[in-house]
């Protein structure tokens, strides 16, 4: 029973079912109705390629070692000549699963005949299996993106969905995972409802139905399990608050990409998506501090920023198990988690809108959260919170707003990675229908592996949904 995933990178549930309504995507809305349509929840940081973690390795990014698209490596790593920093924009792309734990298998490693195409996450796939991963491609790729080139992107999902469906018939692989990207460059670009997009959207439904056409000529369609996800959502934006030009111009010698070089630096700033960014302060120490042992004369520095109009939330790690939720407009709370079990606790307000939550489950807690503007973000916050690699106060943007201007092809009018609903709230559609509605996209993984008839590792942080 092959299992292939097409990631749809940045479509929205809602966006997708308008267009399934509309009669724009006639294969995706005919795997809507024999099989179903769902709206999970990704995981937090909502970023192109952390995002894709779940898929792959039925797991949370922040714990497995990819806490944003950038990151500042406290443990000296990464050489002195990058700043020990990193970043998954352009060649150190290639360094992902290299930073990944090493103990955590991936759906590669895990299965025998496979096909990926533009995964990020290449360990356990070999290279003649990797679609989109030559230098040829590289090089246009790169010429596309940094020339601004849009459109470029939607030539290239082309190339790829029909590479694609030639090397499925030719190899007939039992576990593909392939990503199409120009929902969300178009996006970025032109916003979330541009037609451009639309025009993005019409490309997976093709390569979706060339897959199936293929499937139905060969006699396997009805063994066959493919499934149309995304990795996050887009939100508009129409103000720019660079932090890293703003520590900058407060007297900081701040690291931030793309000028990394050296290491005599104060103050880390490393946004994905753009909405979120991790902040990491006392860059000589190897190891995090947490909040009550950072300097003092980091305080007032970082409680300004996370006053600015710019930012909606922010998150500081209090210890391993717990973390500190902060809003400038709605005080201050504290999420927890203790041999498996989350707890929220509003100290001086309610930050979450939730109330208090104690000692629940995962899924208790993702239920509590599901209608509020943050979805299951009590789990998210204690997962990346504890990530050895997050910042010493990871921000989270507010609406309209993200928290980088400078060194973007295209100024962005739309932006992901922060914790709102819009970013957070991905579409999940399969051709046949669950016996459990899927909640993550951490259940996407051991969903894979139980129609494979393969056993699931232990650890995961979700469950199959088949």
């Amino acid at each position: 029973m092959p299992v292939i995933i097409l990631v749809a990178d940045g479509a929205r549930p809602d966006s997708l079912a308008e267009a399934m309504d509309r009669g724009d995507l006639p294969a995706l809305a005919r795997l809507r109705a024999e099989g179903g349509a769902h709206t999970v929840v990704t995981s937090w940081p909502s970023v192109t390629g952390m995002a894709y973690t779940p898929f792959l390795m039925g797991r949370f990014p922040g714990p497995v070692g990819l806490p944003g698209l950038r990151w500042f490596d406290r443990s000296r790593r990464i050489s002195g000549l990058f700043g020990h920093a990193r970043s998954y924009v352009g060649s150190e792309m290639r360094q992902v699963d290299t930073d990944l734990d090493a103990g955590a298998p991936t759906m590669f490693e895990l299965t025998q005949r496979k096909l990926g195409a533009l995964n990020v996450i290449q360990r356990g796939l070999p290279f003649r299996d990797r679609i989109g991963y030559s230098a040829g491609f590289a090089l246009r790729a790169g010429w596309t993106h940094f020339r601004g080139n849009v459109r470029g992107w939607l030539a290239i999902d082309r190339d790829i969905g029909s590479t694609l469906a030639r090397r499925i018939r030719k190899d007939n692989p039992e576990f593909v995972f392939a990503a199409l990207t120009g929902i969300d460059k178009t996006s970025h670009s032109e916003g979330h409802n541009s037609q451009v997009v639309r025009d993005a959207m019409k490309i997976v439904d093709a390569t979706a139905a060339e897959i199936r056409h293929d499937a139905e000529r060969a006699g396997t369609w009805e063994e066959t399990h493919l499934w149309i996800v995304s990795d996050h959502g887009h939100s508009p934006v129409t103000q720019h608050d660079d932090i890293a030009a703003h520590f900058r111009a407060t007297g900081f010698r701040t690291l931030a990409h793309p000028w990394t070089f050296g290491t005599a630096h104060d103050i880390a700033v490393m946004v994905s998506g753009n909405a979120m960014a991790h902040l990491y302060v006392d860059l000589r120490n190897r190891t995090r501090s947490f909040w009550p042992a950072l300097s003092p004369r980091w305080r007032e520095p970082l409680d300004e920023v996370m006053r600015r109009p710019s930012v909606d939330l922010a998150v500081i790690p209090q210890g391993p198990g717990s973390a500190e939720v902060r809003s400038a407009h709605h005080g201050s709370a504290v999420v927890s988690r203790h041999n498996g079990t989350f707890s929220y606790r509003p100290e001086t307000g309610d930050p979450l809108g939730l109330g208090e939550l104690s000692d629940v489950c995962a899924c208790a807690a993702l239920e509590a959260t599901a209608d509020t503007d943050y979805p299951d973000s009590v789990v998210q916050i204690a997962h990346l919170a504890a990530s050895a690699r997050s910042g010493d106060v990871i921000l989270s943007a507010a609406r309209l707003w993200d928290l980088r201007e400078q060194y973007e092809p295209i100024p962005h009018v739309s932006s992901h990675g922060a914790l709102h609903r819009e970013h957070m709230l991905v579409p999940l559609v399969t051709n046949h229908p669950v016996v459990r509605p899927p909640r993550r996209t951490v259940d996407v993984m051991p969903s894979a592996l139980a129609a494979l008839g393969k056993p699931i590792p232990p650890g995961l942080d979700g469950r199959s949904f088949l």
